[in-house]
């Protein structure tokens, strides 16, 4: 999520929170999910950001109108919302998401009110997590998972697009398309809530000018484990990119 900010808008300053210390939240119930994305978001308001994107799609599922409800001064962003509307021209629409976000129906309720006539099937991924976490994004691990996963959603039954519903699913994407074969398009909710973010920005007279703008990562746990992750998103930060570790 945070390399698509930072390659669509590049003049931007980003802090980007990691709920290390919780994950994952698509196991986890609504409540708790609302609960853990308040604390989150108390944090990030604390920092006096003006923009506020939920790069979790199990937490956009869950606490979006929460959040909303918390922080009325502040746009708040969701990555389900992106990606039903860049999915929405398809008619049949493959979602893999994590177990919370497929129980929520948020995919299939977005998509519906965008285009009620497109075909959504939610398949649920945690696989697909675990192997994106492990490193394992491409070669016949990660597409034998893939093909686990998917099985016959793409064997002649009219599907013609593959909605990334999890922000680990991008790093998938060589593999997944190795699999899908060249025909389905594929949604990036990553990318998605990226250009809705430029274009509200904009509209709200907010948006910095292109440049280098900044990065900062924060964890709640584990952040030598994140670091090597941080490390492979964003090159530019070096191989020991800083890491800090915040208490909510």
């Amino acid at each position: 999520m945070a390399a698509a900010f930072r390659q669509r808008l590049s003049g931007e300053h980003l802090i980007y929170l990691g709920d290390t210390a919780r994950l994952p939240y698509g196991t986890k119930s609504p409540e708790m999910v609302v609960r853990y994305a308040l604390r989150a978001a108390e944090h990030l308001a604390g920092q006096g950001v003006k923009m506020l994107v939920v790069a979790c799609n199990t937490a956009s599922a869950h606490a979006l109108t929460a959040l909303r409800r918390a922080w009325p001064h502040l746009p708040v962003l969701g990555v389900v919302e992106a990606g039903a509307s860049a999915a929405a021209g398809h008619a049949g629409i493959v979602v893999i998401a994590t177990e919370g976000t497929c129980r929520s129906g948020a995919f299939t309720r977005a998509i519906a009110a965008r285009a009620p006539a497109a075909r959504v099937t939610a398949v649920p991924a945690p696989l697909l997590v675990a192997v994106a976490e492990e490193g394992l994004t491409a070669g016949p691990i990660a597409e034998a998972a893939i093909r686990h996963t998917l099985g016959d959603a793409f064997a002649g039954a009219g599907n013609d697009c593959l909605l990334l519903g999890c922000t680990h699913f991008p790093l998938l994407a060589p593999a997944l398309r190795a699999v899908i074969g060249p025909g389905p398009a594929m949604v990036d909710c990553a990318a998605a809530v990226a250009e809705q973010a430029a274009t509200l920005l904009a509209d709200l007279g907010l948006a910095a000018p292109p440049g280098t703008g900044g990065l900062a990562l924060a964890v709640t746990d584990a952040p030598d484990r994140f670091a090597r992750i941080a490390a492979r998103l964003f090159p530019s930060l070096g191989p020991d990119p800083v890491i800090e570790v915040v208490d909510l």
